[in-house]
């Protein structure tokens, strides 16, 4: 990010400023997750019963709010110089060398994330950042490669708005999933209905309802239900085997580690409301 500002300011290149804007974002984002993993690590306790998962997911929508910001600053400024090109002149040379630097920069962070954004929201923000990072230095390298063969100054300008419209998808996506956990929605993938159809094909289990799942953040969904079972299922001790054999089903067939059933007889719940 160093090498990019010093040589943004030398070469007068403004992709290479908006390339370094944005690892400083990279930079406060790779901060706010470490901090947000340290306190989601915490253990649950009497205030605060699931823990501190959360905290991954407003990790994640603070990066989304810093991504935007960069996004629209660069977006006026590439603007300006389009409408200005003879402003700047750019030193092509200086902006190929410190972008080729950027670019192996960013691929060898993108390779220490990549596996740790697959069950990590958090981590996830900061893998999209650094990703953008990897494809805009890429269009510095052909802006720059335009500047030393033709002269076009506005090659510059442009690769900057590219940097920007590549952003605002990534954030808008971020910002989707956040909304998605703190809605409570179901987890992307998970098929409520066919959990209530598998756990209905248990015998004994003659209803299924009340069904909620959500997620605390990535990879952490959560399960409840309510579950009619036939009355001969208590009076011969095997209701337990079956809640056993449901909150089994769930994490094996469903990837639900944390589920919640409560068993109750046919009867009762013929008197209950029914919600889902």
């Amino acid at each position: 990010m160093i090498v990019q500002v010093i040589g943004a300011l030398l070469s007068g290149s403004l992709a290479l400023l908006a390339d370094a804007a944005h690892m400083f974002t990279d930079a406060s984002g790779l901060v706010i997750a470490l901090i947000a993993a340290t306190v989601a690590a915490r253990p649950a306790d009497d205030r605060r019963t699931f823990g501190y998962q959360r905290a991954e997911v407003f990790g994640a929508l603070i990066n989304a709010v810093i991504l935007i910001a960069l996004a629209t600053w660069v977006a006026i400024e590439g603007i300006g110089r389009l409408v200005n090109p003879g402003d700047v002149e750019v030193a092509g040379g200086l902006m190929l060398v410190v972008a080729v630097v950027g670019l192996l920069a960013n691929a060898v962070s993108m390779w220490l994330l990549s596996r740790a954004q697959r069950t990590s929201i958090n981590v996830r923000g900061a893998y999209l950042e650094v990703m953008g990072d990897l494809i805009g230095s890429a269009a510095v390298i052909v802006a720059a490669v335009v500047i030393l063969i033709t002269g076009w100054m506005p090659a510059d300008a442009i690769a900057s708005l590219f940097i920007a419209a590549m952003i605002i998808p990534r954030a808008i996506s971020l910002l989707r999933e956040v909304f998605s956990v703190l809605a409570e929605s179901a987890p992307k993938g998970t098929a409520v209905s066919e959990i209530r159809t598998h756990l209905l094909g248990y015998d004994g289990v003659v209803g299924v309802h009340d069904v909620h799942v959500w997620q605390l953040t990535r990879g952490a969904p959560v399960f409840t239900a309510h579950v009619s079972i036939e009355p001969e299922l208590f009076t011969d001790g095997r209701s337990a085997q079956l809640l056993t054999e449901m909150q089994s089903c769930l994490a094996d067939h469903f990837d639900v580690a944390h589920s919640t059933f409560q068993i109750e007889p046919a009867e009762q719940s013929d008197c209950e409301p029914h919600h889902a």
